[in-house]
């Protein structure tokens, strides 16, 4: 198994209320040169989740940090013209905290960071750090 520090989420960069599927993503990231969805995990608009990459294989989300980390993904992330938008459903919302406390359960390890924290980029369009914070915590 891989050692897990980092939780890394991110956003589709899609429009929102538009549906994307992990078949979709797998098959933009193969025309980028990947072997493969580079995100472990997809969220969609109705809450539901999705697997890509197995945990057990490196991820390809995050330049740079894909080693030791876990990629998860929501549907959307953008308004209608393209600009960065929390645009995450409820159904999202509670899908995203009760993956990521599970993954955080699974690998003590493990922080959560926004791909944000780690590029220029805003996704995923909220401060996932600071949301998630107190998912992950290490027992004193």
């Amino acid at each position: 198994m891989r050692l897990i520090n980092k939780i890394i989420v991110h956003c589709t960069a899609t429009p929102e209320n538009r549906e994307v599927t992990i078949e979709e993503i797998d098959s933009w990231h193969k025309q980028r040169g990947w072997s493969g969805c580079g995100y472990h995990f997809l969220v969609g608009l109705d809450g539901s989740i999705s697997k890509g990459r197995p945990v057990e294989r490196q991820g390809a989300h995050c330049k740079g940090e894909n080693k030791y980390s876990i990629g998860v993904a929501y549907s959307g992330g953008c308004d209608k013209d393209m600009n960065p938008k929390d645009t995450r459903t409820d159904a999202q919302k509670r899908s995203l905290e009760y993956l990521i406390g599970y993954l955080c359960a699974s690998y003590p390890a493990a922080v959560v960071y926004g791909h944000r924290d780690f590029s220029t980029k805003a996704c995923p369009s909220f401060d996932a750090k600071m949301e998630y914070e107190n998912l992950c915590l290490i027992p004193q």
